[in-house]
């Protein structure tokens, strides 16, 4: 993201109780050396109106908490936000999201607030991390004038660090899914997404494990190791 588009003024101001709870918002902690297990995970998925990372807004957010080594039901996030000036867009026929369903939606500095009260100071997961950080952090800034400072882990690049076997590098979701051989339900929606990548990433601890990998800061150092060789063997 360019610097000016950190610099741009909030679109919406906030009330004196959003502007309190922006205020208690936890700060994240770098990943630490707990178990893979012990760590509590907030999985994210978003959909979008497109693909242009400036310019597309976030259409909905859906995410489930990984805590004790497995997905709590119990903690789940779905929102669908308004945008009043959201025009139709070929993205619809992706994800769904018509103006129907946006306009009946949550206000998005609301969304926002209650999906970072949700997350806490969790580090998230997500399928192609990058995108959805960018986009996240982009909504925060622009309705909270919040800046995004959780660590990010992309389930898309730790599928073939811990599985180089399946020679699958550039796949998609659905393609890791059918690897292990995994059901959905729903796809293109965020919730059902979440969710999807969070069994996914589930398989994967285990794996991290049986490599001896066992600590979010661990899987971290892996990661870059890994990103840092490919980046080598491209050239």
């Amino acid at each position: 993201m360019s610097l000016f588009a950190w610099l741009r003024p909030a679109n919406a101001a906030l009330n004196a109780e959003q502007q309190q709870r922006r205020e208690r918002l936890r700060v994240a902690p770098p990943l630490g050396e707990c178990s893979l297990r012990e760590q509590r995970w907030v999985v994210l998925d978003l959909e979008t109106t497109g693909l242009n990372l400036n310019r597309d807004q976030v259409l909905s957010i859906g995410a489930v908490v990984i805590e004790d080594g497995a997905i709590d039901f119990a903690q789940q996030f779905e929102r669908t936000l308004q945008r009043t000036d959201h025009k139709l867009s070929p993205s619809v026929l992706i994800h769904g999201l018509g103006p129907s369903a946006i306009a009946a939606g949550s206000d998005p500095v609301e969304a926002l607030l209650d999906f970072m009260e949700f997350v806490g100071d969790s580090p998230l997961l997500a399928f192609h991390a990058p995108f959805d950080q960018h986009m996240l952090g982009r909504a925060l800034k622009d309705s909270l004038g919040y800046r995004l400072q959780h660590p990010f882990l992309d389930v898309a690049e730790m599928a073939p660090l811990l599985c180089p076997q399946a020679h699958i590098r550039e796949a998609g979701l659905d393609d890791w899914m059918g690897y292990f051989k995994l059901q959905a339900g729903e796809r293109h929606h965020a919730a059902a997404d979440a969710l999807a990548t969070a069994e996914l990433a589930l398989i994967l601890f285990s794996r991290a494990r049986q490599q001896q990998i066992h600590s979010p800061l661990n899987l971290q150092q892996r990661l870059s190791q890994w990103k840092r060789r490919q980046q080598t063997h491209s050239f």
